[in-house]
């Protein structure tokens, strides 16, 4: 089962709104997953700056104070508790050191999420309880993607909960299930790659990562998907300027998207789009098997 939503924005007048849309889309498609749900949603980078999401099992404990402690190990930072988050506002060129400071500092705490543009924020519990916790309706943005879980290859947690961000402004839900993931999860360990689960899906999100840091653009990576990953799968990636789409050549998975002037929209199923505006005008369609679809604010993924 699982349910995945995707929203790529092509007006701007329509970016205050994608934290409520997304959200009224991942609300429709609870019944396929109670477990878990999460959302990442891409805003504009700011000049210079980076953002970190965390997540925390004992959020006063370690978000208390965490500010004052990052800028005595040397980063500047701002702190944005949202429950069991926290965003951590800083300059770009920390990012690389950040994930070392925290693990010195705040061991209890996990990133969610990092880049320039992205917060990812996913909890286990409904979709309409995950929305109101991290008030994402009012949030805005430029696209976003999201997922609802019925777990089947591993444990109902927080880290488990989609979105998986395995590199920075890149994050990956999906609906299936990868035969060849261990195999697979062994040669990106040798690599240099760190998973903080078992979950299939967190593979599947550090291959693209991966094949991306060899010089691949989003359609590349996702094409050598096809052929590198074994199994059922449908696919939303997000990207620091988009979004990309694919499924498995059998394509058993049910997925529809629609594109308008104003957006491209992805939903597990079509009653995840019909709130949105103009979709009775909609182009509709029903991705084809093993084809990449994917859309770019700077025109290249």
């Amino acid at each position: 089962m699982c349910g995945i939503v995707g929203l790529f924005l092509k007006d701007k007048a329509l970016e205050p709104q994608l934290g409520a849309l997304l959200s009224d889309m991942l609300i429709t498609m609870t019944d396929r997953g109670p477990d878990s749900a999460g959302i990442a949603i891409y805003g504009d980078a700011s000049g210079g700056k980076a953002k970190v999401t965390i997540q925390s099992a004992a959020p006063d404990t370690d978000f208390a104070g965490l500010a004052g402690d990052l800028a005595k190990a040397g980063l500047k930072a701002d702190v944005t508790v949202k429950s069991t988050h926290a965003v951590i506002s800083i300059d770009k060129s920390d990012l690389a050191n950040i994930r070392s400071v925290l693990t010195e500092i705040r061991p209890g705490v996990r990133i969610m999420g990092s880049g320039e543009s992205v917060e990812i924020f996913k909890e286990v519990g409904l979709p309409k309880d995950v929305v109101q916790r991290f008030g994402v309706r009012a949030m805005g943005g430029t696209h976003g993607i999201g997922h609802t879980r019925m777990a089947t290859e591993s444990a109902v947690t927080t880290l488990g909960a989609h979105p998986f961000s395995t590199g920075a402004d890149q994050c990956l839900v999906h609906n299936g299930s990868l035969s060849n993931h261990n195999n697979l999860r062994r040669e990106l360990v040798r690599e240099g790659m760190s998973f903080e689960t078992q979950n299939d899906s967190e593979v599947a999100a550090a291959y693209l990562t991966a094949e991306m840091a060899r010089g691949k653009d989003l359609g590349e990576a996702l094409t050598g998907a096809l052929d590198d990953l074994d199994g059922f799968f449908t696919f939303v990636v997000g990207t620091k300027t988009g979004f990309g789409v694919v499924r498995d050549p059998i394509a058993c998975k049910p997925a529809v998207m629609a594109e308008t002037d104003q957006y491209v929209a992805f939903g597990s199923e079509y009653r995840a789009l019909v709130n949105l505006p103009g979709i009775e005008t909609a182009r509709v369609w029903e991705p084809e098997p093993a084809t990449v679809y994917f859309w770019d604010h700077e025109k290249a993924a």
